[in-house]
């Protein structure tokens, strides 16, 4: 019996189904995830006190007291730290001439706003001073862990280095304070840990989870049109033949 051009296109149909399949049931699941999720929660933000302001009573040297103490080429900005009430600058800047291919290296430091004199990165104990006037009172802290590189797949990945992890058990979450910086970077706990999952099944990036450009989502999101292109098809045409067949 010869076989007809439905016969084919209802095989390429299901085989293409068959590749693209699993594929769309990931990215329907984690659509669910993410349209059912607050994202709020995913991001700690519910774990966070009212922030906490420093006093207008204060008294701050200038700026330029500080800038004095730094060989710097340019200036990149000057931010206040709030360290659980005690005011400091938070300076980065440019450094050193870059030569011909190249770039000048950004570097960070903090000053103390009320005499002006240079401070090294947060110790342990204002790491855990600055994480408790953050985070909510309920939470308790199990261990505190200083890190100074990461790997690709890290949770704080992309964040600014060295720096303190605060584990806490109640709820299970990790709180992530920059040495550099004086501040509370990054809040990750279970909600957020099944989000990245998620986002990285979603958009098919197994290395970094974060390039929504990659080869492999542009390859699949083409099969999926593919296949719902041929799924058409196969309607209008089994529609016709049993339109014939009466």
């Amino acid at each position: 019996m010869r076989k007809n051009n439905t016969y084919y296109l209802r095989k390429a149909h299901r085989y293409l189904g068959l590749a693209i399949g699993i594929q769309f049931l990931a990215w329907t699941i984690s659509g669910l995830y993410f349209s059912w999720t607050n994202i709020d929660s995913v991001h700690g933000d519910d774990m966070h006190k009212p922030p906490h302001y420093l006093a207008s009573s204060q008294q701050w040297v200038s700026p330029q007291v500080v800038l004095e103490q730094l060989a710097y080429d340019s200036l990149v900005s000057i931010q206040s730290v709030n360290l659980a009430g005690s005011p400091l600058y938070l300076i980065r800047y440019f450094s050193g001439h870059a030569g011909e291919g190249h770039h000048l290296h950004t570097y960070t430091t903090l000053a103390d706003a009320q005499t002006g004199h240079l401070r090294g990165p947060l110790t342990k104990e204002e790491a855990v001073l600055l994480a408790n006037d953050h985070i909510i009172a309920s939470a308790q802290l199990d261990t505190v862990e200083y890190i100074s590189e990461i790997g690709a797949h890290h949770e704080y990945r992309g964040g600014p280095l060295p720096a303190w992890i605060l584990r806490y058990s109640e709820p299970n979450m990790n709180v992530y304070v920059s040495a550099e910086s004086g501040r509370v970077e990054k809040v990750r706990n279970t909600s957020w840990r099944i989000f990245d999952f998620l986002w990285m099944l979603h958009i098919m990036d197994f290395e970094t989870r974060d390039d929504i450009n990659n080869y492999l989502l542009r390859g699949f999101s083409i099969l999926g049109f593919i296949t719902v292109g041929s799924g058409f098809m196969l309607f209008f045409a089994t529609l016709h033949f049993k339109r014939k067949k009466r």
